[in-house]
């Protein structure tokens, strides 16, 4: 494709005209010499997060741009309402792959219950593969502001430890995973669909969450002090109780990577004074999920009282720097 901006009929036809206005906030869905996107909150506070994406195949970099980004408003206890997407695209970009890229985007946003209300595109040689920045935009009544954890709060952890590393290991890094099983690398690839932790916040809402903190670049035990550190606390963490994928090992054996500390996104960390009953408000609507510590009142630490380290650059940048 030509460097630059899309021209205003490939842009309608590949990307504009395929984000609908679902959300009573939105006033509209994007179109063509619309610069901005205008919503109603009636009130609400306004929670706004931006991410990239830069490390994604472009067959699920949508969903990805999605989910990582709904996900950071969620936990921090707001509903995601709409999304500004921004589109890097290397020169060799096809309209088959744009077009991908668009339809996936389309269908995460409608399983996250948001719209995509504007953004930006650009075939560019500043980028050798695609690549996104996405701002989310979401709403909380100022009543329902989290208090943050606190000394003695127990550790709920949602679905499995490295999931989003699972996934971007069995698309991007197949040629690591010769002794991996066929039907490890497919359910692996399934695994797209768990993203999304979007409705075990609204559970964590309702049950008494004092703080959230979504799993993402460092694992599980990164965000473990991220969400403590909140706070100005510590935190003691059962590694035996970590859940962790059948595939999820296999991939991470064959690579010789940590899946304690390997991306995670899909995977929400809840701080609540009754771990069991949030456990079971979780499990209840079909969400699996595991208590693995407690919050503490100064350091970091295993149960058996080796210390725990303080989070560092995720264990998938090690397979990055090797290609």
């Amino acid at each position: 494709m030509k460097l630059g901006k899309l021209d205003n009929d490939t842009l309608d036809r590949l990307i504009l005209s395929r984000f609908k206005k679902t959300r009573p906030e939105s006033f509209g869905a994007p179109h063509i010499g619309m610069d901005c996107a205008t919503l109603d909150f009636c009130g609400d506070l306004i929670v706004t997060s931006c991410d990239p994406i830069t490390s994604a195949d472009a067959r699920h970099i949508g969903s990805l741009s999605v989910h990582v980004n709904c996900n950071d408003a969620a936990a921090g206890g707001a509903e995601p309402v709409a999304l500004l997407v921004t589109l890097l695209l290397p020169p060799d970009v096809t309209e088959d792959t744009v077009s991908m890229i668009t339809e996936d985007l389309q269908r995460a946003a409608e399983y996250a219950g948001v719209d995509i209300v504007g953004g930006h595109t650009e075939v560019t040689d500043a980028v050798t593969r695609v690549t996104t920045c996405t701002t989310v935009i979401a709403r909380t009544p100022r009543f329902r502001m989290l208090c943050g954890a606190r000394p003695g709060d127990d550790i709920v952890m949602t679905k499995w430890a490295g999931l989003e590393g699972t996934i971007l290991i069995a698309y991007d890094h197949a040629d690591l995973l010769r002794n991996v099983s066929e039907e490890h690398i497919a359910k692996a690839k399934t695994l797209a669909k768990y993203l999304s932790v979007v409705p075990e916040s609204r559970i964590a809402m309702q049950n008494g969450a004092h703080a959230m903190h979504d799993i993402t670049e460092g694992g599980v035990l990164g965000a473990v002090w991220e969400l403590a550190a909140q706070t100005h606390c510590g935190a003691v963490v059962d590694r035996r109780t970590i859940p962790v994928l059948p595939e999820t090992t296999a991939v991470a054996e064959a690579t010789g990577l940590d899946p304690y500390r390997l991306m995670s996104s899909g995977s929400l960390l809840i701080a609540c004074e009754n771990g069991n009953e949030m456990l079971a408000a979780l499990r209840d609507s079909g969400i699996a999920a595991a208590k693995i510590g407690k919050i503490s009142e100064q350091g970091f630490c295993f149960t058996d009282g080796t210390p725990l380290d303080p989070p560092g650059a995720d264990e998938l940048y090690r397979l990055m720097e090797t290609k």
